[in-house]
């Protein structure tokens, strides 16, 4: 058996880069949507409002609780499908209002449907991981600042939250972590990133075994580099906390 690394190398290498920009700009708006979605509700899973804690765990439930591919497939086939029964020609609409934005058949491209899939994703560990930072932060800070007139939206934003985020920064990081691999599911709805690259081309040229342990090490080398940070960041905050 004859192994043809070299080969995939000199013809992979310039497909992955084109997919490594995909990968990581998916990765990079789905993060910080993930984390806008999840601070917003885990403020509404610690509200005082019951239907605002229904809404934030029936969320975070859900997402949770089915596949991202199954996900994906239902944001980037599902979706326009009800949105053209239910309204009629919005396909015409939209080109009309964006028409170099929204001009293609399935409503949203794959990069759009990629981007909310692994937001929400993201958005509903956040909850969980912010929820904690804050229920980790000393019940004596609130109460110190409570006395002092501080309301309680101030409490939350200039007491509690700050020290909730630095608690939250190595789970976030180890999120950030799981996101970026999680965009190699999207190859599913054609987005073009690294996994998508390497399934094109392994199709094309029958190299399947060297073509996949090399996208392997790419996803490797960018992982590593964010595994090294959620350590510094641990080290950091444990220090922090000790002092």
């Amino acid at each position: 058996m004859n192994f043809d690394f070299a080969r995939v190398f000199e013809q992979l290498t310039p497909l992955l880069w084109q997919g490594l920009y995909y990968t990581l700009y998916v990765s990079f708006v789905s993060i910080v949507a993930g984390m806008i979605v999840g601070l917003i509700s885990c403020f509404m899973i610690i509200s005082r409002y019951r239907i605002l804690r229904i809404l934030s765990g029936t969320f975070v439930w859900v997402i949770r609780g089915t596949p991202m591919l199954v996900q994906a497939m239902f944001f980037f086939f599902g979706v326009p499908q009800v949105l053209r029964m239910v309204v009629p020609g919005i396909n015409e609409t939209l080109t009309e209002i964006l028409p170099f934005a929204v001009n293609i058949p399935m409503l949203f491209t794959p990069v759009q449907a990629g981007i909310l899939t692994v937001a929400l994703n993201a958005g509903a560990y956040f909850t969980e991981i912010f929820r904690a930072g804050i229920n980790a932060v000393d019940k004596g800070q609130n109460e110190a600042a409570r006395s002092l007139g501080l309301t309680q939206w101030k409490t939350m934003y200039k007491v509690i939250l700050p020290q909730a985020l630095r608690i939250s920064l190595p789970p976030s990081v180890n999120q950030w972590i799981i996101s970026v691999k999680d965009t190699s599911l999207l190859s599913a709805i054609g987005v073009g990133e690294l996994m998508q690259q390497t399934r094109i081309y392994a199709g094309r040229t029958m190299i399947n075994f060297e073509s996949f342990i090399y996208v392997a090490l790419w996803y490797l080398a960018i992982l590593s580099v964010l595994m090294i940070l959620a350590k510094k960041l641990e080290t950091w905050v444990t220090y922090d906390r000790k002092n």
